[in-house]
């Protein structure tokens, strides 16, 4: 535990002109207004790489740019390869487009039997709330709806959505995102809320969300005591970095945990941000410190635009070898990929059998030492009435 640190990430960086009162930088409501969403807001603090400046004023089209202050004060200002910065400036590298890469990779809109209403598998579906969010990820999978500048809008039909709820009871988890609606208010996410949870056959619901990352100033007591009136409800955030989860995140995070919501993280591996072992390990120990399980580690979609943040799948798969063994059970995400085109996700794990015939299967655990099972023959049960 004593190697694990939370930084608090007060309005230190913003200096000069810029220096803020601890009141307004602690309120969501300045953070969003104060979001820097152009080059001038960014040359104020940044000085940026001729392959940054060029994808902010080229790739503007494709998905606005906007940073709070909170995230936008994790960057180091002296390294363009800063994990964070990768994340959210945009680079001329998105203008690009290899032909695997796809508008919808995920193939929601073939899924889409209610406008704003994904139905990909049996029992759950994906709710889109809104196409905004309080900072935009430049490898963002809905990038084709999300921040509003693109052509494609995203037009969620409400009561139709709820209608096709109502009349589906196979349909037993919605998970509600966009966009982010935990930039809701409080009054309006709990119609939705109350809404859902007044459906018989849905059993439990769950908000993806990177607000407490991007923004845990808006996780009020109020908003944890209005959410916990809704269980079984999980929380899904998402980070990707250890330098994310300062003090305020941890913080953040652990009202949540305080209000009985489980919290597991989705992660993206991305080119330059996590992927290498040691990043990936101590994201998962600190996520635990946090009380959030690592739930997936996905490999970053197909999205067009994003060959620049894109790693191998042989790196991802050394990544999830090693930290099993090396870290508890708990630590260790799942791996998948999002089929392209709308497959779902698909798991992807290391080999660990070694062989495999009628007998016994042959293993090798962490250390490459082999093991082996026996297959038990299972005695012939007659299939004669019994008397």
């Amino acid at each position: 535990m004593a190697n694990i640190t939370f930084k608090t990430h007060a309005p230190g960086y913003w200096s000069g002109a810029d220096t803020v009162e601890p009141e307004n930088w602690d309120n969501h409501t300045w953070q969003l207004k104060n979001r820097l969403t152009s080059l001038e807001a960014i040359e104020k603090h940044l000085v940026l790489t001729k392959e940054e400046r060029s994808g902010i004023l080229l790739s503007g089209k494709k998905l606005a740019m906007a940073i709070t202050p909170h995230f936008f004060n994790l960057i180091d200002k002296n390294d363009p390869g800063c994990p964070i910065r990768r994340q959210m400036i945009p680079r001329i590298e998105e203008t690009l487009s290899d032909p695997a890469e796809m508008v919808d990779p995920c193939g929601e809109d073939s899924h889409m039997p209610v406008p704003g209403l994904v139905h990909r598998y049996p029992d759950r579906v994906l709710f889109l709330v809104t196409d905004r969010c309080a900072a935009y990820c430049r490898y963002c999978t809905r990038s084709r709806v999300v921040s509003g500048v693109s052509d494609q809008k995203l037009e969620t039909q409400w009561e139709p959505a709820f209608k096709y709820l109502e009349e589906n009871p196979q349909i037993r988890d919605v998970l509600i995102s966009g966009g982010d609606a935990l930039l809701f208010s409080d009054a309006r996410l709990e119609k939705i809320l109350s809404r859902l949870h007044a459906i018989p056959h849905i059993q439990f619901i769950r908000i993806g969300t990177r607000i407490p990352i991007f923004l845990p100033q808006r996780i009020t007591e109020s908003l944890c005591n209005m959410l916990k009136k809704y269980h079984p409800l999980f929380i899904s955030i998402h980070t990707n970095h250890p330098r994310e989860l300062t003090s305020e995140v941890r913080d953040a995070l652990g009202r949540l945990a305080d209000a009985g919501i489980p919290m597991g993280n989705q992660s993206v591996l991305l080119n330059g941000v996590n992927d290498s072992v040691e990043v990936q390990k101590e994201l998962v120990q600190k996520l635990l410190m946090c009380r959030v399980k690592p739930y997936y580690l996905y490999q970053c979609d197909l999205i067009e635009g994003s060959t620049h943040l894109r790693t191998s799948i042989d790196k991802g798969i050394s990544i999830i070898e090693g930290l099993r063994g090396h870290t508890t059970g708990y630590a260790i995400p799942q791996y998948v990929i999002d089929g392209p085109g709308g497959g779902g996700k698909i798991p992807i794990n290391p080999d660990y059998v070694i062989r495999h015939d009628d007998n016994s299967i042959t293993l090798r655990n962490y250390e490459n030492k082999q093991f082996n099972y026996p297959i038990q023959q299972l005695p012939k049960v007659s299939s004669r009435p019994s008397s």
